[in-house]
């Protein structure tokens, strides 16, 4: 192994920034340590590195300038790390076995004072969305930073990394390395259910429209991008009901009523319905909806099977001989914002003819108190490029409502966690979708939703699966895009 590899990293701290300094001295497979800062430091045994931004396109351009080696260690985050024993002597051997132009490995977390382990998730194609965890330490083939100098991108502040990283991709397979090669100490603390908002906020406006920009051109290289205008949908198939509201509920005892409430005072100039789909209650859930449906005010339905999810759930509705020509979502522990919610929905899909319809949302506590972030109305989606950049975002919306037929056609994930994100991919890729920006839906937060807080291996068990179903939805558009134009090279341009 006689390979050379010049490593960049971002100033945190004099001392932890010379600490590191040394330890990549200490390999001899490093050439040449260079530190990025936004201010002069002083520290030895290295070549300062005086930047705006560490992400933007001209701080990875000037990097790939700078590189002499045969690989790049970029560790550009603002945490604190160290090197595990031989990480750097790992990464080159393992980019030398699979030929792979970046790898990245799992590492250890120091939080709170506790040092655990971070193991992380394998890359896919669908692996879009810019907040995909890397960790701090990425080792890519120079190749790919001289490559980087000549991509046709703006000069972009906050996208240089992830181009960079779209770029990698196209040139080969990214690794994951299934060992702990380095610590980070996280500054962090917030649970997973306050960082799953970030990108919505609008301080993140400038940033997530670069995103888009750098995920779009990626789209395009790879031969999946949509383009507008999208099919609109013919309203074709007669039903007796206009409008079915649904709500699939397990052990909701808590809010239950309060939902099926906001649903039942709905005032609309056509016949609705609302549907139930009781999942094996025991906590009295399902005696509270008996009532209910004993004065026919809703439609109680406890599945014959035992191994449903939530879109299990949702099939077993949006199949019933009563559901509507409109399927409309209403979680279990959520409300709708007033009388007029269903109208609105319904008057959208007849506005832009379109398959589904999302709305905005007001994120809540269990008393129904506005939380941060607020209203929560994905304004980043435009008519023209919206299903395009669903690929890279981890959410549409809500609430969510379908054209039934379309819905039945497609089916749902029988999946309790990113069913909803599937079906709007799927959606988006072959239909047009409507928005309503104004605020429709109390979106509760409390102990028992299923993102408030999780351990790391549940959240990678929900990132693993909307990068699959991320996947599922590429080749599909890839797939209809050659049959479209056969004869066209998507790689040409690369």
């Amino acid at each position: 192994m006689n390979q050379k590899v010049d490593c960049f990293f971002a100033f945190s701290n004099e001392i932890a920034s010379q600490k590191l300094v040394d330890q990549f001295r200490e390999s001899s497979l490093v050439n040449q340590v260079y530190v990025l800062s936004k201010t002069p430091v002083q520290l030895n045994n290295c070549e300062l590195v005086q930047v705006e931004e560490f992400g933007s396109c001209s701080t990875i351009r000037h990097l790939a300038k700078l590189v002499q080696s045969d690989f790049a260690l970029l560790a550009l985050g603002d945490a604190v790390i160290e090197l595990g024993q031989g990480a750097i002597e790992r990464l080159v051997q393992v980019s030398d076995f699979t030929e792979s132009p970046m790898v990245y490995s799992d590492y250890m977390e120091m939080k709170d004072g506790q040092l655990s382990a971070h193991p992380l998730i394998h890359y896919q194609p669908g692996s879009l969305r810019d907040d995909f965890n890397f960790g701090a330490v990425r080792l890519f083939r120079a190749e790919v930073l001289k490559a980087f100098r000549y991509e046709n991108y703006d000069m972009l502040k906050y996208a240089g990394c992830y181009a960079l990283r779209l770029r990698a991709s196209r040139m080969g397979e990214l690794v994951h390395i299934p060992e702990y090669l380095f610590t980070k100490v996280e500054t962090d603390t917030r649970t997973s259910g306050e960082i799953q908002f970030d990108y919505v906020k609008s301080a993140a406006r400038e940033r997530q429209l670069e995103m888009e920009q750098v995920c779009t051109a990626h789209l395009r290289d790879i031969g999946a991008l949509l383009l507008a205008p999208f099919p609109e949908t013919i309203f074709s198939e007669s039903f007796e009901t206009e409008a079915s509201i649904i709500i699939p509920v397990r052990n909701r005892v808590k809010t239950i009523r309060d939902a099926v409430v906001s649903a039942l005072i709905q005032k609309t100039s056509f016949r609705f319905n609302i549907i139930v789909v009781d999942n094996y209650s025991t906590d009295g859930t399902s005696e509270i909806l008996k009532s209910y449906a004993e004065q026919g005010k809703l439609i109680h339905i406890i599945p014959e099977r035992n191994d449903l999810g939530i879109g299990g759930c949702w099939n077993e509705a949006i199949f019933h001989p009563e559901c509507g020509k409109f399927a409309v979502q209403l979680d279990s522990d959520d409300l709708y914002v007033n009388e007029n919610t269903l109208q609105t929905i319904v008057d959208k899909f007849y506005e832009d003819n379109c398959a589904m319809v999302i709305g905005s949302y007001r994120m809540t506590d269990f008393n129904l108190e506005e939380i941060p972030p607020g209203v929560i109305d994905h304004g980043e989606w435009t008519d023209d490029n919206g299903p395009n950049n669903a690929l890279r975002i981890n959410g549409l919306g809500a609430p969510r409502a379908f054209y039934t037929p379309v819905l039945r056609k497609i089916r749902v994930p029988n999946v309790s966690y990113g069913e909803d994100y599937a079906l709007g991919l799927a959606i988006s890729g072959k239909y047009k979708i409507g928005r309503v920006y104004q605020a429709l839906y109390l979106c509760r937060r409390w102990d028992d939703n299923t993102d408030t807080s999780l351990d790391v291996a549940k959240m990678n068990a929900h990132n693993l699966y909307k990068d699959r179903i991320r996947t599922f939805e590429l080749q599909a558009r890839i797939q209809r895009n050659k049959k479209l134009d056969p004869g066209k090279d998507w790689m040409d341009e690369d």
